[in-house]
C-alpha cells in the first residue's frame, strides 16, 4: 500500500468518525425529551402530568387501596424528611390529605426540591395531586421545620389489581452552589 493510499483511507475514516461523534453528541441530548415522552406513555419511573383538578365525586367506597408512603434524602440534602403517616387506606374518588415534615438541621438556609416516584410504575397515571409540596422547590432558614401537605385522589378507574401504592419523595438539594458551601461549613 502507497503512503497516498493511506492518507486517503485515514482522511475517510477520520470523516466518518467524526460523523459517528457528532450522532452521538445529538442523541445525547435527544435522550432527555425522548426519556420523558416515554415516561409519559408508560407512567415509568412516577412521571406525571402535575396539578389535578378534584371535581365533587362519589367514592368507590367498594374498594379500598393502601397508600404507602416513603421518604429518601440524596447524599447531600442535610434536612430531616418524613411522612407525618406512613400509610393509609383510600377509596378511588375522594380526595385525601397528608403531611410531610421536614427541618432543616443546617446553620444556613437552603433549598430542596422533592420528586415522587410510584411503585408499582402504572400507577402513576391514576394517582392525581392537587396540592403538593413536590410541584415547587422549599426554602427553609436554619433550623427551620415545617409540614407539608399533598392532597391527592385516586381515579376510580385504576385496574383491580392495584390495591397498594407506594408513593417515594426523593429530596434533593437544589441550592445555588455559594450556598451550599456555606451550608456545608
Amino acid at each position: 500500500m502507497s503512503q497516498e493510499q493511506t492518507q486517503t483511507e485515514n482522511k475517510v475514516m477520520t470523516k466518518k468518525l467524526f460523523v459517528v461523534v457528532i450522532i452521538m453528541v445529538a442523541f445525547g441530548f435527544a435522550m432527555v425529551p425522548l426519556y420523558d415522552v416515554f415516561c409519559q406513555i408508560t407512567g415509568l419511573n412516577g412521571k406525571v402530568n402535575g396539578l389535578a383538578v378534584y371535581e365533587e365525586q362519589e367514592p368507590d367506597t367498594s374498594r379500598e387501596i393502601k397508600i404507602q408512603f416513603m421518604t429518601i434524602n440524596k447524599a447531600n440534602m442535610p434536612w430531616d424528611f418524613r411522612p407525618v403517616k406512613t400509610e393509609i387506606v383510600v377509596h378511588p374518588g375522594k380526595e385525601y390529605e397528608v403531611l410531610f415534615a421536614v427541618k432543616n438541621r443546617t446553620g444556613k438556609k437552603m433549598i430542596g426540591q422533592a420528586i415522587p416516584s410510584f411503585s408499582p410504575n402504572l400507577t402513576a397515571q391514576y394517582f392525581n395531586k392537587t396540592e403538593c409540596f413536590c410541584f415547587n422547590q422549599q426554602t427553609l432558614a436554619a433550623g427551620e421545620s415545617e409540614e407539608m401537605p399533598m392532597r391527592f385522589f385516586v381515579d376510580k378507574d385504576i385496574p383491580e389489581r392495584y390495591d397498594t401504592i407506594t408513593l417515594a419523595y426523593t429530596l434533593h438539594n437544589v441550592t445555588p452552589d455559594d450556598e451550599q458551601l456555606q451550608a456545608a461549613k
